[in-house]
């Protein structure tokens, strides 16, 4: 069993930023970690994804350009640089971790996931 946890979430201005974290208890049990955000009444969607071996990352298009994710294998962790922020970003954050993520904007190719950080970006 892997263990997820993501921190970092909170309220900030249009235009601002925010630093998501997420710590995989068992990294080594996994190949690709990943954020999807969602909000009430609509489909989960993914944001970004980063693979362990260092392929390239993943990103939606609503987040290129303006998010960056990157990983610290020695901390099991993964950071979310959320920049540019706009209303329409505003979401509840999980965290996922998957052992054999072949597409990592498929929510059903993860395992493991997080509970959700809010986070809110006001105009």
């Amino acid at each position: 069993l892997v263990e997820v946890e993501e921190s970092g979430g909170g309220s900030v201005e249009a235009g601002g930023s925010l630093r998501l974290s997420c710590v995989a208890s068992k990294s080594y049990r996994t190949n690709c970690m990943g954020w999807f955000r969602q909000t009430p009444g609509k489909a989960r969607e993914a944001v970004a994804a980063i693979f362990t071996d260092g392929g390239r990352p993943y990103f939606s298009d609503s987040v290129k350009g303006r998010f960056t994710i990157s990983r610290d294998n020695a901390k099991n962790t993964i950071y979310l640089q959320m920049d540019s922020l706009k209303p329409e970003d505003s979401a509840s954050y999980s965290c996922a971790a998957g052992q054999y993520v072949a597409v990592p904007e498929l929510a059903s190719e993860y395992s493991y996931w997080g509970q959700g950080t809010p986070v809110t970006v006001t105009s």
